[in-house]
């Protein structure tokens, strides 16, 4: 059973669907996939009280750099834009 069976948001209907969940902690970034309750209107996303300790464990383990089980997938890279004419050379 769901938790609500309406968006708590706007009062839409919410089906159960696999989600894409970003997670940061200190300079790391992980994707977590897992399970929520997506309104289809507003798409307000609703996660088990579970799923949303298994984050904070996550959370810390990226901030203490404890990311060995972890699948590497790249860098991230921030870029801050100085000026709307600047381009970058090719």
């Amino acid at each position: 059973m769901k938790p609500f069976e309406k968006c708590p948001i706007c009062g839409e209907e919410l089906i159960e669907k696999e989600v894409e969940k970003l997670l940061h902690g200190g300079n790391h970034t992980a994707i977590v996939y897992v399970q929520a309750a997506v309104c289809l209107h507003c798409g307000e996303r609703l996660y088990k009280q579970e799923t949303v300790r298994y984050f904070e464990q996550i959370r810390n383990k990226l901030r203490r750099q404890e990311v060995s089980e972890f699948f590497h997938l790249g860098q991230f890279f921030a870029i801050r834009r100085q000026d709307d004419n600047l381009k970058l050379s090719e």
